[in-house]
């Protein structure tokens, strides 16, 4: 039987579309206001084929916000293969503080995209949730946290991160305060 390649121009678009995302990343956690033009013209594509893929700010956003909320969640799974449990959780929370701090521009482009009347609401972390959930569930087969913490409880648990200033000395905060978070999830672990 023979095999359906994928149309030249079907990839060409799949290629525009990821650099375009790519380079959106890039400029909007520089800067929440960066001009979608400004954007389309470090990607490479015309003004065209940019609203074709993304037809306002909004749509590109929240693209974005979907996108990198995936790649963290990803990352759940990936340090579980290569570390024990308790390792993996603590990694990924500097992951995740990683993330929250870096792409403060882009925090801020998502609050712009989705409190305008009218507009989108924020979707919601269910990626970043799940994998927490994974990484939770692990630990708590390990018995290296107490039981019966959910995906929510913990990112409850951690919400002060996006409290902290990305252009302080965010790093040392973010450490203590997740070293916090760890020991408090530690505390009744069976195995402690």
């Amino acid at each position: 039987m023979p095999q359906h390649k994928e149309s030249p121009r079907r990839s060409d678009a799949q290629r525009n579309r990821e650099r375009i995302l790519e380079v959106a990343v890039t400029e909007l956690s520089r800067c929440a206001d960066a001009p979608l033009s400004a954007i389309a013209k470090k990607a490479g594509v015309g003004q065209g084929t940019f609203y074709r893929n993304f037809p306002n700010r909004e749509s590109l956003v929240l693209e974005i916000y979907r996108h990198e909320m995936q790649q963290v969640a990803d990352a759940a799974a990936h340090l579980l293969r290569t570390r024990p449990p308790e390792e993996a959780l603590r990694a990924w929370m500097d992951r995740l503080s990683e993330f929250a701090m870096t792409k403060a521009g882009l925090a801020e482009a998502i609050r712009q995209a989705t409190s305008a009347p009218g507009g989108p609401g924020k979707p919601p972390p269910t990626p970043v949730t799940a994998a927490a959930e994974l990484l939770l569930r692990a630990n708590d087969a390990a018995g290296t946290i107490r039981p019966g913490v959910t995906g929510d409880d913990f990112l409850l648990a951690i919400a002060g991160l996006w409290q902290l200033d990305p252009h302080d000395d965010w790093r040392t905060r973010a450490t203590r305060l997740l070293d916090l978070v760890m020991d408090g999830l530690r505390t009744g672990a069976p195995g402690a």
